[in-house]
């Protein structure tokens, strides 16, 4: 079983092979080693991603906006996760993105959660009927079951979730007021003994 940081290196190489330079190339590779991590086929995609002919047709974006329409080709996953993680703090703003054409969706995953981490808040990618929630980069939960992932994504949405507990007021009180059964009345036995008693003040 290859390593972790071995997968991290051979794709920021790969990438710079393919084109991209040495500092596109290590974002890269940081992310395919996020997506094998989380038990994404990280390494299969970018694989597919380098030998496919049109690559080099893919639309760049430098500006993200709330709405984004391609020109003519599907948008491209790296030079878009590269401008989430250039423009997390103006992009949480708008709460919701939308691209109309994306390549190898599963590319931009894992630079969303690492832009979760980046604005503390979750994101949710979805398209279709699937869905993608990016947790401060620690886990991604979907509703994705298939083995293989699709090349295209129409309708893209990148939202950004408001933080909020997954809990009613009613069941906190409840776990609360049974935590306080271990809540000690501070006796005088306890003041005597607690930290700094019997220390005079000499000043």
């Amino acid at each position: 079983m290859k390593s972790l940081s071995e997968i991290e290196t051979t794709a920021k190489r790969a990438s710079r092979a393919a084109g991209f330079s040495w500092g596109i190339a290590e974002e890269i590779g940081k992310s395919i080693r996020l997506l094998e991590l989380f038990g994404l086929p990280g390494i299969k995609n970018l694989n597919q991603y380098f030998h496919n002919e049109d690559r080099k047709k893919f639309e760049n974006i430098k500006f993200i906006h709330e709405k984004n329409t391609i020109k003519k080709f599907s948008y491209c996953p790296i030079t878009l996760g590269i401008g989430f993680l250039d423009q997390a703090k103006k992009l949480e703003k708008f709460n919701k993105c939308n691209f109309q054409d994306l390549a190898y969706p599963i590319l931009l995953l894992p630079f969303l959660s690492r832009c979760s981490e980046i604005t503390g808040k979750k994101i949710c990618l979805s398209f279709n009927e699937y869905y993608f929630v990016l947790n401060f980069n620690i886990k991604i939960l979907s509703n994705f079951l298939k083995e293989d992932f699709p090349t295209r994504a129409k309708n893209v949405e990148v939202s950004f979730l408001e933080n909020k507990d997954n809990f009613n007021d009613q069941d906190w009180k409840k776990l609360y007021k049974l935590s306080e059964n271990t809540f000690v009345e501070e006796s005088d036995s306890l003041k005597e003994s607690a930290a700094g008693a019997g220390l005079t003040d000499n000043d």
